[in-house]
């Protein structure tokens, strides 16, 4: 082949080349965000164990794909006191009334063109957003969206090119014992990858975030302040979820051990409506839920605790409409089984407003199916899976039934398992005296109670009532005279 002919067949190929990128460019400008961001199937192979001496290979891409975020947050304050040592800077009539809070976290590129997955927590309220990138580029960022209730933020850089971005992996396939790693920003000491297990998955009742959506998966790869937002990796480099959260032991901020992720799947489906919504929308079905323990299943004539029990339906929902009643246990819905109330509660939160979903039901030891049109989740939150609002039980007494919410609010132990608990007393109330909040009435005359509805039932047209109650740590009964 003469020199001439190679050269037209360089400049041929060159064109070629031209062309693809020009219409995958085209392609791309057409694309969702769903379209640019997937999750892989593939699953991990667990095969080969042992004789690994390095991971540096695995981890060299998505090290890449994870930056550091520096919030700039504007504090006002105006209320505060002057024994606040800020104040020492200042001589009096000089206070300023606002000042700027400095953040630090970590963030996952997931795409090319610069959508970045981290926490609500790392960017909440912030006015400025900068990423630093491994490379040593720097740039502003827009927040797009956030999520309190799953503390995840989608944050966005602009025209940027060549960027490195992290592949999903499905975190429903993970298994406890894989080997995984944490990669982020550690108190502002530059980017640094730790290495642990997954200690456990599926955790949800840990009350770290208010009125929020708790699925986390849990790891002992070393987490601390500056993690925040960061990746968590699989063996083959691949994002599992986003590190959140640590658990200490009350004596110091740092890591011992009890780190927490979000998982891919539920931070792909946050991602995606608040690109393409703006918000999130979750389903509403409308009941208060409660777990099962061995005492209710052996009394019920179920087989084991999986499952979640209602304890109150709010009229008008859509599973009032349904048929759903109190005393239901919820097992399945579609065909997932329902591991726990909590799991419930994330199950309907997961599926959209207006979808029609299948419930298997345990009732009078049979089971049956109903078919939901789910509903959208009030943005307060009121009347969804943690129980209706308060309602009246006697003159001057609000009541609601148990919820995790308000084990938590009133400190009630976990060994009361069920019943109503007296949220509100009125001063002027004539049974002030021997109700307080906080008080969970558990039987009326013996009977146990789960909703208010029981409740005033058993109460209605008695003179004086003998009532089981938890109160201040301790059961007792009590006579109540009805007024």
């Amino acid at each position: 082949m003469d020199i001439g002919q190679k050269n037209m067949n360089y400049i041929r190929k060159a064109l070629i080349a031209i062309m693809s990128l020009s219409l995958v460019s085209s392609l791309a400008a057409d694309e969702s965000i769903a379209d640019k961001v997937k999750i892989t199937d593939e699953p991990l192979d667990r095969s080969l164990n042992g004789g690994v001496v390095s991971y540096a290979e695995s981890l060299e891409a998505i090290r890449g794909a994870v930056v550091n975020i520096a919030s700039t947050r504007v504090l006002n304050t105006s209320g505060q006191m002057p024994s606040d040592p800020f104040w020492r800077f200042f001589g009096e009539g000089q206070l300023p009334r606002q000042r700027e809070i400095q953040g630090q976290g970590s963030g996952v590129i997931v795409s090319e063109d610069g959508y970045i997955l981290t926490n609500n927590h790392v960017v909440e309220d912030a006015s400025e957003v900068t990423i630093s990138f491994q490379d040593g580029r720097v740039m502003d960022a827009k927040v797009v969206g956030t999520d309190p209730q799953t503390d995840l933020a989608v944050l966005k850089v602009e025209s940027a090119e060549n960027l490195p971005y992290a592949t999903l992996a499905n975190s429903d396939q993970v298994e406890v014992g894989d080997v995984v790693f944490a990669i982020g920003n550690p108190l502002g000491v530059g980017q640094t990858v730790t290495m642990g297990i997954v200690s456990a998955k599926g955790r949800d009742d840990l009350g770290m975030i208010d009125d929020g959506f708790e699925n986390f998966i849990q790891t002992d790869a070393s987490i601390n302040q500056g993690n925040s937002g960061g990746a968590l990796v699989d063996a083959r480099g691949r994002l599992i979820g986003i590190n959140t959260l640590i658990l200490t032991d009350g004596r110091s901020s740092g890591n011992i051990g009890i780190g927490f992720a979000i998982p891919t799947v539920l931070a792909h489906n946050v991602m995606v409506s608040l690109v393409e919504e703006g918000s999130v929308s979750r389903g509403f079905l409308g009941v208060g839920i409660q777990p099962l323990n061995s005492d209710l299943v052996e009394a019920m004539g179920l087989s084991d605790t999986k499952g979640a029990l209602v304890n109150s339906v709010v009229p008008g929902s859509p599973a009032d409409e349904s048929g759903l009643k109190v005393g239901d246990v919820v097992v399945k819905i579609i065909d997932e089984e329902v591991q726990s109330a909590s799991d419930l509660r994330l199950k309907i939160a997961a599926k959209s407003p207006g979808s029609s979903v299948e419930l298997t039901v345990y009732r009078d030891d049979k089971y049956f199916k109903t078919d939901v049109v789910l509903g959208k989740r009030p943005q307060n939150g009121q009347a969804f899976m943690d129980g209706p609002s308060p309602r009246e039980l006697l003159e001057g007494i609000q009541a609601e039934p148990l919820s995790d919410e308000l084990r938590e609010r009133f400190r009630i132990s976990e060994e009361v398992e069920s019943g109503i608990v007296i949220t509100s007393v009125s001063p002027d109330s004539p049974y002030a005296r021997q109700l307080v909040p906080g008080m969970v009435i558990e039987k009326i005359k013996d009977e146990t109670v789960y909703t208010v509805s029981d409740a005033q039932k058993l109460l209605e047209s008695r003179s004086k009532v003998a009532l089981f109650v938890y109160v201040e740590g301790f059961y007792r009964y009590m006579a109540l005279e009805i007024e």
